[in-house]
């Protein structure tokens, strides 16, 4: 059986949770994640990187750490809290397939 290429050559998951307010882990929501899932998902069109799918997530269960984002196939996960930090992660990682140690998570 002949094996098919992927649909999307990436996949990434941007944590929008809300949590209730003073909730003791936090949540990506609170710090800016909604509005920057949506410049990565404009940045990915206008800079015409192809088969990538920027996509909004729900908990990703990395509260502590966010906004955070996870990048499948390679499963690389990143905190994202600029947007400088989705410049560098379009550039370095979707563009050069180079992993932005400086912003990944533990």
């Amino acid at each position: 059986m002949e094996k098919k290429k992927p649909f999307f050559q990436h996949h990434i998951f941007c944590c929008t949770n809300q949590r209730e307010p003073g909730h003791a882990r936090g949540c990506c929501a609170d710090k800016g994640a909604s509005e920057l899932r949506d410049y990565m998902k404009d940045k990915v069109k206008q800079m015409g990187i192809r088969k990538t799918r920027v996509n909004n997530a729900g908990c990703l269960d990395r509260c502590e750490f966010g906004p955070c984002v996870v990048i499948y196939p390679e499963g690389v996960w990143y905190k994202c809290s600029s947007k400088e930090d989705v410049d560098t992660i379009i550039e370095q990682h979707l563009k050069n397939g180079q992993v932005v140690e400086k912003l990944r998570l533990p």
